[in-house]
């Protein structure tokens, strides 16, 4: 029976119009005979064309009225109670409209007739929407998985109204901490404290709780994640209003926790004097552009707008996604900003050259570097020819093309490093003072800092991937720690760090405390809406794995190498005296690591590292894949000699 109903739903827009009017003119007429009826207490009611006048003028008024207030608009399945308030605004204006036309074409309807006809139109016309409405609210809400919301305010509402109205999940409750809030009902929804959650997950089995919060300090917000952290429930969030606002996102996103609730870490706001010192209305270059580091900076580049930003980047898949979205940017804010996407590898002195003298380059952010601590163990001579050799080409060239700043993003790993990644950091940063002391045309500094987190290395993309598996989460030690930092947080910082900068400088980020790796897993692991395996195998919690240290890899990361450190006009920022090398001696040794890059003799490299001030303090025995396989070195050692 119901049947050919629900296949109307499916029908064309401008059928189902159709049908709407077709009814709502019938239900008019109804209404219009039921209420005479009434009045004069038969069924056997005289009609004159005097009444079909009032009758045609009652109907076209009313459906006009309708049409206006959008009711042919409104998808029936998708209309809530307030809409009802419009359906008796119409049906008001209909009863006037049956009041004045009876009067003027005096035909022969009693005076108490529109308002028996209002009453009964409303019934008529709003009826079978509402069952509609309820049909439809039931049908769906079968197949949806029911989910609580944290935060009963505009945000909240907000998102409990798009959910009704979604596919996805079906709201049944509200939580909320503010006590003036308990109690309420908000699109059908209660309002609950959140001492009752237990009750709530009990009576409902919610799959998870969606965080609507946006109107708090990052500190209450920390508290309130950490608070979660301890619910048996996995715990999202939905974007953020500057994110909604400008387009970025849509309100029913629903999104894991942001890095920044995991981090635990406060942020400090960027100074924007120092932000737009070296960029606005100049010509910058970003070198590994479409990395993690180098792709944000880009970003935060381009808020400040320079007049050219050149993309340096051999990645071609990379480059082309940052192109794409600065241009985006440039577009949506009306920008003359210049971008060039720029192929090319820093180990290409010429090709560097010519794109600073031809854009005119003042300021070099070089981000190009190969980070990965196993990957560049196992791959020595790359590694060395990237980080250090790319380092040096793109500051010769930054002095040839007279660039006024020059700003290498390095690593807290290059602090008495154990592994040659870090070394190799160490290296291009002693180049770079080298040349700062060997001339005054270009201002060199470094920025050193720690991991940043959501980065294409980071352990929090590989630890929710595998809690989504079911695990085991893998941790190498279990009393490993790192420094944290947020990736917009690190590029602002570098940037800021460059604008205070005097030629040579180290720069060191406060990266706060070191958080256990371990404990992070714990974290991610409970919000996730899992627990942690217990003594027993198949209890059906996450298991965490101790894989052990990989090749290069310290329990702990240290920022400075001596105790030679002070503040700056930044907060977050300090500066570090550390051992350099004079040009000459820095010269001697690159010649050196050249000649043993070209015959690739690792051991040689290692003696180099370990002889310059670098720090660097291997240990174990050499793990590069061309030094281990005996017949290749076999080759090597026959082709020198």
């Amino acid at each position: 029976m119901l049947q050919p109903i629900l296949s109307l739903f499916s029908a064309k827009r401008t059928t189902k119009r159709t049908v709407t009017v077709l009814y709502d003119v019938i239900a008019i007429t109804l209404s219009l005979y039921a209420a005479i009826g009434l009045r004069i207490g038969k069924l056997e009611i005289p009609i004159s064309s005097v009444e079909i006048g009032s009758l045609i003028v009652t109907v076209v008024v009313t459906i006009l009225v309708f049409a206006k207030l959008g009711l042919y608009r409104a998808v029936l399945r998708y209309m809530i109670v307030p809409a009802l308030g419009h359906i008796v605004l119409a049906v008001v204006a209909s009863a006037l409209a049956l009041a004045i036309s009876s009067f003027y074409l005096h035909s022969y309807i009693h005076r108490s007739v529109p308002a028996i006809y209002a009453g009964i139109a409303v019934l008529m016309l709003g009826t079978p929407r509402v069952m509609i409405r309820m049909y439809f609210d039931r049908y769906y809400r079968r197949g949806k998985p029911n989910v609580l919301i944290y935060g009963a305010g505009a945000t909240g509402r907000e998102l409990a109204y798009a959910l009704r109205q979604g596919s996805e999940y079906h709201p049944v409750a509200i939580i909320d901490d503010d006590l003036s809030k308990i109690g309420n009902i908000i699109y059908g929804l209660r309002v609950y404290n959140s001492n009752e959650f237990a009750k709530l997950n009990d009576l409902y089995q919610p799959v998870k709780l969606l965080l609507a919060i946006n109107n708090i300090s990052k500190a209450e917000r920390l508290r309130l994640v950490d608070r979660l952290s301890d619910w048996p429930i996995a715990v999202q969030s939905v974007p953020s209003v500057e994110d909604i606002a400008s387009g970025k996102a849509q309100l029913t996103e629903i999104r894991d926790l942001d890095v920044a609730d995991l981090l635990g870490r406060n942020t400090v706001e960027p100074q924007e004097p120092l932000m737009k010192a070296c960029i606005e209305a100049k010509a910058i270059m970003v070198t590994g552009a479409g990395g993690s580091i180098g792709s944000e900076l880009c970003r935060q580049i381009i808020q400040r707008n320079p007049k050219t930003i050149v993309l340096f980047e051999l990645n071609e898949y990379n480059l082309y996604s940052i192109e794409r979205e600065l241009i985006k940017t440039v577009r949506y804010k009306n920008m003359q900003t210049t971008i060039i996407a720029a192929l090319g590898s820093v180990q290409h002195r010429n090709r560097l050259l010519n794109l600073m003298r031809s854009y005119q380059i003042d300021t070099v952010y070089h981000a190009a570097a190969y980070k990965h601590v196993p990957i560049v163990e196992h791959n020595i001579v790359e590694g060395i020819r990237n980080n250090i050799f790319g380092t040096l080409f793109a500051a010769q060239a930054a002095i040839d093309a007279e660039v006024k700043n020059f700003v290498l993003i390095s690593t807290d790993k290059a602090v008495r490093s154990t592994n040659v990644m870090g070394a190799s950091k160490r290296m291009a940063e002693l180049v770079l003072q080298s040349l700062a002391d060997h001339q005054s045309g270009t201002n060199f500094t470094m920025v050193r800092f720690g991991n940043v987190l959501g980065s294409s290395g980071s352990v929090v993309p590989l630890f929710r991937e595998q809690i989504h598996n079911g695990g085991p989460v893998t941790v190498t030690h279990p009393d490993i720690t790192r420094y944290f930092m947020l990736i917009p947080e690190a590029a602002q910082l570098v940037i800021q760090a460059g604008a205070i900068g005097h030629n040579g400088q180290v720069f060191v980020l406060d990266m706060g405390e070191p958080i256990k790796i371990l404990d992070l897993a714990k974290r991610m692991i409970h919000l996730m809406g899992a627990r942690e395996q217990g003594n027993e195998e198949n209890d059906g919690g996450i298991e965490i794995k101790f894989t052990g240290l990989r090749p290069g890899e310290k329990l702990y990361e240290e920022l400075l190498i001596g105790e030679n450190v002070t503040g700056t006009e930044h907060p977050k920022i300090m500066t570090a005296i550390e051992d350099m090398l004079s040009w000459d001696e820095m010269e001697y040794v690159i010649k050196q690591l050249d000649e043993c890059c070209h015959n690739f003799d690792i051991k040689c490299i290692r003696e180099i590292l370990i002889a310059t001030p670098t720090g660097y303090s291997p240990k174990g025995d050499i793990k590069d894949f061309l030094y281990t396989d005996q017949s290749f070195q076999k080759q090597a050692i026959g082709n020198i000699h």
